[in-house]
């Protein structure tokens, strides 16, 4: 067995990364994130799926191309010019709704909206707001994080926060919990 992604990429991923590195952003999921992010949303049929954090659609594409007919996927950021990326490749995918807005607002004015499958990709919803973001998963929803190993782009005293992060999720009662010291360090959590 190899780390290779062997099955198809989704449609618009390539036109997505090269426009993502001519915009220099830096913070993208790597691809065997967005493979798993891919598997996961495949489980959740007819599902009702949230991003916090899109970025320039990256892994956007990805949970795109998991996702049945049924299924629809609100992602949100609040960097126009990233969105925009995201906006110019997937917005004519009907079951994806793009929200520019700040996670934290969006979280607080939509507390009350259930979700299958949520992927916090951001500050909010990660590292802050985070019984908020949980308290949104229906049971048996998959709430999914990564870069939680040390990353080349964090600031100074970052890995203090992850491992309180990481130690907040362990003692929670609401979820139980897969760490993966692979890729960028995923955790997936499924709400009970």
């Amino acid at each position: 067995m190899n780390q290779d992604i062997n099955q198809h990429f989704p449609k618009a991923y390539h036109q997505i990364e090269e426009a993502t590195k001519a915009s220099g952003f830096d913070m993208a999921s790597d691809v065997l994130t967005c493979s798993l992010l891919r598997t996961l949303a495949a489980s959740k049929p007819a599902g009702s799926f949230l991003e916090l954090g899109t970025g320039t659609g990256l892994s956007t594409s990805w949970i795109l191309d998991g996702m049945d007919k049924d299924s629809n996927l609100i992602s949100v950021d609040n960097d126009d010019k990233f969105l925009n990326i995201a906006k110019s490749f997937l917005e004519t995918d009907s079951r994806l709704n793009l929200i520019p807005s700040d996670g934290g607002e969006w979280i607080e004015n939509n507390r009350d909206k259930k979700f299958d499958y949520i992927f916090a990709d951001t500050w909010h919803g990660k590292y802050l707001l985070l019984d908020e973001a949980i308290a949104m998963l229906n049971k048996g929803g998959f709430y999914i994080i990564d870069d939680i190993l040390p990353q080349p782009n964090w600031p100074d005293g970052h890995q203090e926060k992850a491992n309180k992060l990481i130690e907040d999720l362990e003692a929670r009662e609401d979820l139980i919990l897969t760490k993966q010291v692979w890729a960028t360090g995923i955790v997936i959590g499924v709400k009970n």
